[in-house]
């Protein structure tokens, strides 16, 4: 009972969370709203807004910041809501607010093909790793059918995917139908399992070894008038080559005195 009890818990709290966002969602889409964070604390709720134009959220002498924060406590039962606005360090690698300008530019008349090539140029000037934009619905005639603007890589499955894809889904409605937008953005900060980096000078630079590889080599003058060569030092060579003559030398003098000593002996 008591397991039961507690994944009733979870479930309640986070099912009361996605309310939340949805809420906020609504209520913050001209503003450029990113991301939300929810965290609670001994204080009560604490929720961070995460958008691109902060005075639309905050409202004339923060009137829409206490509208907000009145419904998040009476309607949504968050103990004393603590609502934080911050400004979204790059707004081109953000999913959501991508998507959001999209819908707009559909709603006011662009054409979609041009909208989301310039949307693909944007996202690629902020050095994403790579994009993804799919654009579905009755686009031009009453077969509905999906558009796909790529460029770069994306992640698709995997660590990767989880951890550094952004992505948002939003939908608009307009005369021919429903028209969704689905947003994929590579970070710019994404590793691969599959990259390496190579760690320099570990055994050294290639010019000190080669520079200890050289030897000194004795130098030879050569008298350029007679074309002779003048001062040459013998070489290590041929002290070798002197070395087996002597002995062969000594062994041939062995060999005399050998036979001499057996004539003496005969005789």
């Amino acid at each position: 009972m008591i397991i039961i009890a507690a994944q009733k818990a979870f479930i309640t709290r986070n099912l009361k969370y996605v309310q939340v966002n949805e809420y906020l969602n609504r209520e913050l889409t001209l503003a450029g709203q990113g991301a939300i964070e929810i965290h609670k604390t001994p204080m009560g709720h604490r929720v961070i807004i995460h958008a691109v134009r902060l005075g639309m959220v905050i409202g004339r002498r923060g009137r829409n910041i206490r509208k907000i924060t009145e419904t998040l406590e009476h309607k949504y039962g968050l103990e004393t809501p603590q609502l934080e606005v911050r400004d979204l360090d790059e707004p081109r690698l953000n999913a959501r607010v991508m998507a959001g300008r999209l819908i707009s530019q559909i709603q006011k008349g662009f054409h979609f093909r041009r909208a989301g090539y310039a949307l693909v140029r944007r996202i690629m000037s902020a050095n994403a790793r790579g994009c993804e934009i799919q654009i579905k619905g009755k686009l031009t005639s009453q077969r509905a059918r999906t558009e796909v603007f790529r460029e770069g890589f994306v992640a698709k499955c995997g660590e990767p995917a989880e951890v550094y894809v952004d992505e948002a889904v939003l939908e608009v409605t307009l005369k021919q139908g429903v028209i969704g937008v689905h947003v994929k953005i590579m970070q710019p900060d994404a590793v691969l399992p599959d990259y390496a980096e190579l760690i320099p000078d570990v055994f050294g630079s290639p010019e000190e070894e080669s520079e200890d590889a050289l030897e000194p080599v004795d130098e030879v003058k050569v008298d350029e008038t007679k074309g002779e060569v003048d001062d040459v030092e013998p070489t290590e060579e041929k002290d070798a080559v002197a070395v087996p003559e002597t002995v062969a030398e000594e062994n041939i003098a062995d060999e005399s005195l050998l036979k001499k000593e057996d004539l003496e002996e005969e005789e």
